[in-house]
């Protein structure tokens, strides 16, 4: 089938669905490109038999993730506060206590540890340049630097080494010494700071969708209706002085312009015809996707409640370092999610199933006691598996690449454009950022359409 458009956009996250909105509100006519069967990308929620949502990939909002909050909003999808009432817990160097707030109990050279740890980060990631990193005056030696080399020079406790080792496994899924230096300070500084990354009342976990956020993929993809192609991975992409073709298994799209919303080591499968230039081919070679787990416990209750704790866990010991409560609104049933990252899932992704629910659930247990390790119902979410994404939750900087490729994220390629939260320059790596990514490639291309 060959169809007609203004604009093609490969991909039907939310970075390629906000584009197409986008465009379809300033009179340009998009076509959008899926290669799954859905859409939403590295968002992904599934109903149990009792309704009970569970967001298999991203899942929370945020104050300052405007973009995402305003989609939502015009969608008719609202958002409620995730569970804080109570004490969180922490497990470091074997030690299981109770905190409030987001300060954990430890002891207080590993509090003012961590303490001087968050300035530094701060410090450093406020003098680098939001919108090109690169060009900032100590980029090439902060890029040549892992993040574990940072920590190993400046922070001094195990303690507070091994907490930051679990925030690197959930946020990028990846391990700090797998992450470039200047790649870390600039994620900080797209966030506004180390603190909104790790924080949930008033962080980056403060909120969810009802329903689900998948739920707003799916009425902004009811809104442009015929034009959302599902089923049609993108294999070619041809480009000339007429426009661009886009090529799937069974779908043939003539546009003006095309807009890429992939992560870059997506895009890199995508055959162009001329090829893109060597920056670009090299940045997705050299980015590569994080490696995580998310891994849902049902119960009949959140009984963990009763006990006066959030669900809100950390620990070093894993292998799921990161817990939340994400049960359903009215509490109808009782919701431990566990995050898996960086070497624990490379580690569990290679054992039975079986196995994998036995150590995860021996680690819930450890925190919330014997009734966690009987669940009602177990469903996990292995996104290294996920053929269309590769990984997750984000594709992430190596040491080198940034400063060397960096500026070959978003630069258009003659009729080509780039879109996906790895592009964002605010709230890299999360849904809002995907949005605004989105929606500032719309804006390149109706300027040129012009």
């Amino acid at each position: 089938m060959t169809h007609e458009a203004d604009v093609v956009v490969v991909g039907a996250g939310f970075a390629g669905l906000a584009a197409a909105r986008s465009l379809a509100a300033a009179g340009a006519a998009p076509i959008v490109l899926e290669a799954r069967e859905r859409v939403g990308g590295r968002v992904f929620d599934r109903a149990l038999s009792d309704s009970t949502v569970l967001e298999l990939g991203a899942a929370f909002v945020g104050p300052g993730q405007d973009r995402m909050l305003a989609l939502a909003q015009a969608m008719g999808i609202e958002t409620f506060p995730t569970y804080t009432e109570g004490s969180n817990l922490v497990e470091v160097g074997g030690r299981i206590s109770r905190y409030s707030g987001t300060i954990p109990r430890l002891s207080p050279l590993t509090l003012a540890d961590i303490g001087m740890t968050q300035l530094k980060l701060g410090r450093l990631s406020r003098r680098v340049d939001p919108d090109a990193p690169w060009s900032s005056r100590r980029a090439a030696r902060q890029d040549s630097r892992t993040y574990a080399a940072w920590i190993r020079r400046n922070v001094y406790t195990r303690d507070a080494r091994n907490l930051l080792g679990v925030a690197s496994k959930t946020l990028w899924g990846a391990e700090p010494e797998d992450l470039s230096l200047l790649y870390v300070l600039a994620y900080i500084r797209a966030a506004g700071g180390l603190d909104p990354l790790l924080d949930t009342e008033g962080g980056a976990q403060a909120w969810r969708f009802a329903g689900g956020p998948q739920s707003v993929a799916r009425a902004v993809a009811e809104e442009l209706g015929d034009r959302v192609i599902l089923g049609a991975p993108v294999a070619r992409v041809e480009a000339g002085a007429g426009g661009v073709v886009a090529m799937a298994d069974r779908v043939r799209v003539e546009a003006r312009r095309a807009i890429v919303a992939l992560p870059p080591p997506l895009a890199g499968r995508i055959e162009f015809d001329p090829p893109v230039p060597g920056d670009r081919a090299r940045l997705c070679q050299r980015m590569a996707m994080g490696s995580l787990m998310k891994c849902y416990a049902v119960y009949d209750e959140p009984f963990w409640r009763d006990d006066g704790l959030t669900g809100e866990g950390l620990s070093d010991r894993g292998p799921a370092t990161i817990t939340f409560d994400t049960s359903p609104r009215d509490a109808s049933a009782g919701v431990l999610l566990g995050f898996v990252g960086g070497a624990e899932a490379r580690r569990l992704g290679g054992v039975a199933p079986e196995e994998r629910r036995r150590l995860v659930l021996d680690g819930l247990v450890r925190l919330y006691g014997p009734r966690a390790g009987s669940p009602d119902a177990w469903v996990e979410q292995d996104w290294a598996a996920e053929a269309w994404s590769g990984g997750g939750p984000v594709a992430y900087m190596p040491p080198g690449a940034l400063s060397a490729f960096g500026p070959a994220l978003r630069a258009p390629v003659g009729p080509i454009h780039w879109a996906g939260t790895e592009t964002a320059t605010a709230w890299t790596g999360y849904m809002d950022g995907a949005v605004r990514s989105g929606e500032r490639a719309a804006a390149e291309v109706v300027r040129a359409l012009d």
